[in-house]
């Protein structure tokens, strides 16, 4: 009897999951191929992906394949991440057991069953009581202690791991993050001598500008050591250090308010849905009356409810531990209900996506050194994250935005009486930079 080949082998795993043929070329370890003309082509290059499949059907069994190396994408990666989108119905990626056992004889003479293979060890394993102050930092810990290096790379120079905010589609990613800094100091209304707490600072790129650009003394807290040490050597280098306080601390051990303005960029995520209310209302006992808030947070769709994070998807396992996506009324909610006054909304959906592609190219472009600075496997969970990111925003499965608060309680209002304009163009209305910040 002639031996299966294993292109068709995976067109039959493809129909059982999928409920359609995959629109893709496929080409496979023995040789084996199938051409979809104008597709990318996924090239399986051990028995071993397809076996991760059968133990673990759908999203987690797939970014196991890709991960460790038994899978691959030759091609756009986009238009290899759309292919759901081409399917009759979006997939959810379920294998049909009793079907699964008519293809067992193929699939031993292939190799392909047998016990099921260890994951990769980019995958994350957390433990302890969610959101605790330990776990969030083992969690924190496994995405952003990489390697700051990685983050060079990746990032480029801004060293700004958020939305990047573009004046126009053709800006760079340094362009465009540069006018996003200066966006949030001209919401947030700073001015020389006051006093800004960020919140998950980063490599502290927003503390940077905002103490060279508006003469504020800031305190950047982060609960990645990584990250807190290159913030406080950029600090050194940059003459700041008497202006810029690095703190390798939770937001939840802060004490020594109130401050004139709070920034929370990309740092909600991590907070979960349980912990949103006493999040706001730590904050909100930080700030002064009249302080601003901005907090910049990425968002489910307006339809999909809260997040309940799945234990077995790719984002969970690999990219962010216990991080939580809500709706914009969630956030807009919370926030409210606490005391504070939630004066401005604004999206940068689009940015976000122009920001994830920024991303990719420079991955892609500097990938030898990336999976030097960090692990293979490292490289193609953060290729496959971003790319997906960068479609889902595309596509409105996902948002992100910024919205401005303010905590009452000053004897003059804050706020101007007609909403300035804070793009980078902006000249006359809003805050300024200090002329004599250094």
């Amino acid at each position: 009897m002639t031996p299966p080949r294993a292109a068709e082998l995976v067109g039959d795993l493809a129909r059982l999951l999928l409920g359609a043929p995959l629109p893709m070329s496929v080409r496979c370890w023995d040789g084996s191929r199938t051409v979809v003309d104008g597709a990318p082509t996924l090239v399986v290059r051990h028995p071993r992906a397809l076996r991760r499949l059968v133990h673990a059907p759908g999203e987690l069994g797939l970014a196991r394949a890709y991960v460790s190396g038994d899978l691959d994408v030759e091609g756009d990666i986009y238009a290899a991440l759309s292919f759901p989108d081409r399917l009759p119905a979006r997939p959810e990626l379920r294998l049909d057991r009793r079907a699964l056992a008519r293809l067992t004889r193929p699939l031993l003479r292939l190799g392909v069953l047998g016990p099921p293979p260890a994951p990769p060890p980019e995958e994350a394993r957390v433990r302890g009581i969610r959101h605790s102050l330990r776990r969030d930092r083992e969690a924190i810990s496994h995405h952003y202690d990489v390697g700051n290096d990685f983050y060079r790379l990746l990032l480029g120079p801004s060293l700004v791991y958020s939305c990047a905010y573009f004046p126009d589609p053709d800006a760079t990613l340094e362009q465009a993050q540069e006018a996003k800094l200066d966006l949030v100091c001209r919401k947030l209304g700073l001015q020389p001598g006051m006093r800004l707490l960020d919140v998950g600072s980063g490599w502290g790129s927003l503390a940077l500008h905002a103490a060279s650009r508006y003469g504020v003394s800031v305190v950047a807290v982060t609960i990645s050591e990584a990250q807190a040490d290159l913030a406080r050597r950029r600090n050194a280098e940059a003459g700041l250090a008497d202006r810029v306080e690095v703190r390798l601390q939770d937001y939840r051990e802060v004490v020594d308010g109130p401050f004139d303005a709070i920034s929370s960029i990309g740092m909600a995520e991590h907070v979960g849905l349980a912990q949103l209310p006493a999040y706001a209302a730590r904050l909100h006992a930080l700030l002064r009356p009249g302080g601003r808030l901005l907090n910049q947070a990425i968002a489910r769709g307006p339809s999909a409810g809260p997040d309940r994070p799945d234990p077995r998807s790719f984002l969970t396992r690999y990219v962010f531990p216990d991080g939580e996506l809500q709706p914009l009324a969630t956030h807009v909610r919370v926030l409210e209900e606490t005391g504070f006054e939630v004066c401005d909304v604004e999206t940068l959906r689009r940015h976000y996506a122009l920001t994830c592609r920024a991303w990719v190219r420079n991955l892609e472009q500097h990938w030898d050194e990336a999976v030097r600075s960090s692990s293979p496997g490292r490289a193609r969970v953060w290729r496959l994250y971003l790319a997906a990111s960068a479609l889902a925003f595309e596509r409105h499965r996902t948002g992100v935005n910024q919205v401005l608060a303010v905590k009452p309680g000053a004897r003059d209002d804050p706020l101007p009486l007609r909403r300035p304009d804070w793009s980078p163009q902006a000249t006359s209305d809003g805050p300024q930079p200090s002329a004599d910040a250094t």
